[in-house]
């Protein structure tokens, strides 16, 4: 039954004993205490973005029956089951001028998206979209349907905004949604001849730009096929990813033009868009493929930082990467949460992400150690944290457990005990 499994990574292939689509809360309790009794593990699966690894073995329980999204325009809330995604969710509240806290891939499942903290294109202005979360409905490790909150079962609510192992299966969420219909953004993409300039001063903008500007850079190697914009085609070139709030067009320009007037650039699509459209800032790809990924937290990012990345990944390296992004955290992203949570990379001001070529025939060993090479170079820069919805299969086995100082990973594996104490729901 593995073809009725979502995929959207290639290069893992899940081969569980059993495939199940449960359609309520009630009937995914009925799953988890059937796996308990035979000592299974059942593996929830969204809409498949997030797995490092192959599931093998055990129940693979998809969520997509418990999909569906409702809207309270009053209230300004998203009632989300889980199996739903992003894009689903924005479209259902773009009428009401409403938008939810979403990733920069609409497509991803918004649950998954959620558990690890939920770092959006909007994140410096808005902070993590756990931030905006009011409760989880849950199915525990034991088989027990409850409905967790700041004022029920806190533990438990604590460790899911953010600590991304749940000891069960969340089966919807209620969150909070923006008053925003529209946002100033886009993508400049430069020539790789200008990935010096553009990278240097885009290191020292974002240094300095206020928590209305949201911004990300990435080195693109994307395939010579005509699905890509022709300027981008077979060659590495530079994107840097625009969001900004809350600001008026003219001033908003103002507020990049030193990046605007570094290079001039090859593609520019920023303009006023609706939020209905954020997708279209990071243009992250949309059909399924095979890739290996990798991730870190930086303490900073200068231009010392940009050399020695642009030296092991640049566009006079013949290296394996489709996609290596900085992104600027601070902003809101740098406040103290309103209440307890388990959000990793508060402390953050960039984050890392490295994406393989699509290329499985170099998994085995110039993907590994072109990203080794990567992390060496930038371990200056490094933290020594991670966020752990940009852990990816490359990342070292203890790299998850280290998002989270010891206290907060100690008190999540007391949550999971209490709630999952034989250790039923797998990740």
């Amino acid at each position: 039954m593995n073809h009725a499994l979502p995929m959207f990574n290639l290069a893992h292939r899940h081969t569980p004993r059993e495939v199940v689509v449960p359609r309520s809360a009630e009937e995914v309790a009925e799953v988890v205490r059937g796996a308990a009794g035979t000592g299974e593990q059942v593996h929830p699966i969204g809409a498949g973005h997030g797995w490092t690894h192959a599931v093998v073995g055990g129940v693979a329980l998809l969520t997509r029956g418990l999909a569906g999204v409702e809207i309270d325009p009053v209230a300004g809330r998203a009632r989300i089951g889980a199996g739903a995604t992003w894009a689903e969710v924005i479209a259902a509240a773009a009428p009401h001028g409403l938008a939810p806290l979403a990733g920069s891939a609409p497509a991803v499942g918004a649950v998954g998206y959620l558990l690890g903290g939920g770092l959006s294109p909007l994140g410096r202005t808005y902070g993590w979209a756990t931030d905006h979360v009011r409760s989880f409905e849950i199915v525990t490790g034991g088989g027990e349907v409850l409905t967790t909150s700041a004022s029920s079962h806190p533990d438990l609510f604590q460790a899911l905004l953010g600590g991304k192992r749940a000891p069960g299966v969340v089966t919807s969420v209620d969150v909070d949604l923006l008053p925003l219909a529209t946002v100033y953004g886009g993508g400049l993409f430069f020539d790789g001849a200008d990935a010096e300039a553009v990278l240097g001063e885009w290191a020292a903008w974002s240094a300095c730009i206020p928590a209305t500007v949201n911004t990300s850079v990435a080195l693109l190697r994307l395939p010579d096929r005509d699905t890509v914009p022709e300027p981008l085609r077979g060659r590495c070139t530079v994107h840097v990813r625009l969001a900004v709030v809350d600001e008026e067009d003219g001033a908003a320009a103002v507020l990049l033009e030193p990046i605007r007037k570094v290079a001039r650039p090859v593609i520019d699509t920023v303009a006023r868009l609706p939020v209905s459209a954020i997708g279209a800032i990071h243009a992250d790809p949309e059909q399924p493929m095979p890739a290996l990924e990798a991730g870190a937290l930086l303490s900073s990012f200068d231009v010392d930082a940009t050399r020695a990345l642009l030296a092991v990944a640049g566009p006079q390296v013949q290296a394996p990467f489709a996609v290596v992004e900085v992104r600027r955290l601070g902003g809101l992203l740098a406040e103290a949460p309103r209440r307890p949570d388990s959000v990793a990379g508060r402390d953050a001001a960039y984050g890392l992400f490295v994406v393989s070529a699509p290329v499985p025939e170099l998994f085995e060993g110039p993907v590994p150690a072109a990203v080794g090479d990567l992390a060496r170079a930038m371990a200056p820069w490094a933290s020594g944290r991670f966020q752990p919805n940009f852990v990816g299969s490359l990342n070292q086995p203890t790299a998850l457990d280290a998002a989270w100082p010891d206290d907060v990973r100690d008190r999540l594996e007391r949550v999971r005990h209490i709630y999952d104490p034989a250790g039923v729901i797998g990740h």
